[in-house]
C-alpha cells in the first residue's frame, strides 16, 4: 500500500480525525528471487539511483541492499553541506546538476528534506587563498554559477560571528560566497528517498549483507549471495562508500581507492546564533547550525588508511583550536558528541560513476569527503548508466576508464578539500 500524500489537506484532515497516520514510510519486504536491478547500499547515492530508475527509466524490479540499517553508513555521518562551486568543469556541472535537484527535491519526493539555501562561505587568510578563491569564482562565473567576493567587512556581515581582530593565527582576508549553497537534512533525504521509492516497488531490504557477487560463463553478472539467500540479477550498481572496494573485490575487481576515517562533531544546542555555512580549506574546517540549534563542525580526513569510524583526537583538537580562534564566542560551549564516517578517495578525489570491465556490473564511489551534496544529480546519472548502459554526459567525464588514459579531474590541487 502506498503512503499516503503529505499536503496541507492531508494535515487538516489528520488534525481533526483521531489518532495520526503512524504507518510505515517505506516497505521492508523479503528478498525475492530476482530482480532487474540490485543496488549494494541504501545510503542517499544508492536510493537515489533506486529512485531514479523507478521513476524515470520504469524498471520497478529493483531490490536496494544494506547491511546494516538504512542511512546508516555515511549518509548518517556527515555534516550536510550542499554546495557546486567547485573549480574544475567537470565537476562544477555535476554539482550544479545536483544543486538544482536539491532545490525541488522536498517536492519531487513529497518529503521534507530541509535544504536550506543559507550561504556556503569559504574564508581567505592569506594571498594564496586569495588567489584560488578568485580563481573560483571567475571559473564559477564562467560556468554560470554563482559565488562572489566579499571583502573582510562583508564577511563579517553576512556573518557576524566572524572575528576579525588583529594578530590571528589565520587572519580573515577575505571570503567567497555561494547564496544557493546552503545543508540539507542527511536523515531526511534517506527516508524521503526510500519512501519515494518504496511507493514506486523498489524493494528496500535491510540486514542484508553481501558475500558475494556471482558471475556467469560468459563473465558477466548472474546475480549476488547474501547473508538472507541467493538473488538473481542482470544488473548489478555498486554504492558502498568507504566500502567500494571490499564489495567490488567479490567481483574480482581492484579499484583505485583509499578509505579514510572523516571526523566530525556536534556542541550542545544553543539559539539561532549563526546563519550560515563557514568552511576554511587552509584550516581543514567548516561550521554551521542545526535546526536542533547544536553547532555542527567539520574536520579534515585523518591522515591514515582506516576503516574506523572513531578517528583521531588530534584532528578534532586542531579543529576546534581554529574554530575557537574564528568565532571567540564559541569557546564556553560543550561538545555534545563526535563522530566518525569513512570516506573512499580517489587519486585525483573525484569519483567514480559508471561501468566497470565486469558486463553488468556498475559502480558509484570515490566521494571522498563531497558526497552529500552530490546525492540527488549522482544518482539520476546513476540511474541513467544502468537504465542505458551508457553514462549520462554530466557522468561520462568520471569513468573508471580515467585512471588508465590519464584523463584525471584533480579536485585535489583544485580545492585541497572537497567538503
Amino acid at each position: 500500500m502506498a503512503p499516503s500524500r503529505f499536503s496541507l489537506l492531508t494535515l487538516l484532515r489528520q488534525a481533526f480525525s483521531g489518532p495520526p497516520d503512524l504507518s510505515a514510510h517505506w516497505r521492508s519486504p523479503a528478498p525475492g528471487p530476482a530482480y532487474d536491478v540490485v543496488i549494494i547500499g541504501a545510503g542517499g547515492h544508492g536510493l537515489a539511483t533506486a529512485f531514479h530508475l523507478a521513476a524515470e527509466h520504469g524498471i520497478r524490479r529493483v531490490a536496494v541492499l544494506e547491511k546494516g540499517w538504512l542511512g546508516g553508513g555515511n549518509t548518517g555521518r556527515n555534516t550536510t553541506i550542499v554546495r557546486s562551486n567547485y573549480l574544475m568543469a567537470e565537476s562544477a556541472a555535476l554539482y550544479e546538476h545536483a544543486l538544482r535537484l536539491w532545490e525541488g527535491l522536498s517536492q519531487a519526493l513529497n518529503y521534507n528534506v530541509m535544504y536550506s539555501p543559507r550561504g556556503v562561505m569559504m574564508l581567505a587568510h592569506n594571498v594564496h587563498d586569495i588567489a584560488v578563491l578568485k580563481r573560483h569564482i571567475y571559473a564559477n562565473r564562467l560556468a554560470g554559477i554563482d559565488n562572489e567576493w566579499l571583502s573582510p567587512a562583508e564577511a563579517k556581515a553576512f556573518c557576524p560571528p566572524l572575528n576579525l581582530a588583529g594578530g590571528m593565527r589565520y587572519p580573515v582576508l577575505g571570503a567567497a560566497l555561494q547564496r544557493r549553497g546552503g545543508t540539507a537534512r542527511h536523515d531526511a533525504v534517506a527516508w524521503g528517498y526510500a519512501r519515494a521509492a518504496s511507493a514506486l516497488g523498489v524493494d528496500i531490504i535491510q540486514n542484508c549483507e553481501v558475500t558475494a557477487i556471482d558471475r556467469d560463463r560468459a563473465g558477466a553478472v548472474s546475480g549476488v549471495e547474501t547473508t538472507r539467500g541467493a538473488i538473481a540479477a542482470r544488473k548489478i550498481g555498486v554504492v558502498a562508500a568507504g566500502h567500494t572496494s571490499v564489495v567490488m573485490a567479490l567481483a574480482g575487481l581492484r579499484m583505485p581507492l583509499e578509505s579514510y576515517p572523516l571526523q566530525a562533531l556536534v556542541s550542545e544546542p544553543v539559539k539561532p546564533v549563526f546563519p550560515c555555512v563557514v568552511m576554511s580549506n587552509t584550516i581543514h574546517a567548516y561550521i554551521s547550525q542545526s535546526d536542533k540549534g547544536e553547532l555542527v563542525i567539520g574536520a579534515g580526513t585523518d591522515a591514515y588508511v582506516s576503516y574506523s569510524q572513531t578517528g583521531g583526537l588530534h584532528i578534532a583538537t586542531h579543529t576546534l583550536d581554529a574554530i575557537c580562534e574564528l568565532f571567540p564566542m564559541f569557546r564556553r560551549l560543550r561538545m555534545l558528541r563526535n563522530w566518525g564516517g569513512i570516506v573512499d578517495v580517489t587519486p585525483d578525489r573525484s569519483p567514480i560513476i559508471g561501468l566497470t570491465p565486469v558486463p553488468g556490473l556498475f559502480v558509484n564511489c570515490g566521494w571522498g569527503t563531497g558526497g552529500f551534496k552530490a546525492t540527488p544529480g549522482s544518482g539520476q546519472v546513476f540511474a541513467h548508466t544502468i537504465a542505458t548502459g551508457a553514462p549520462h554526459p554530466i557522468n561520462a567525464p568520471f569513468s573508471l576508464d580515467r585512471f588508465r588514459c590519464g584523463r584525471l579531474i584533480d579536485e585535489a590541487a583544485a580545492a585541497a578539500v572537497a567538503h
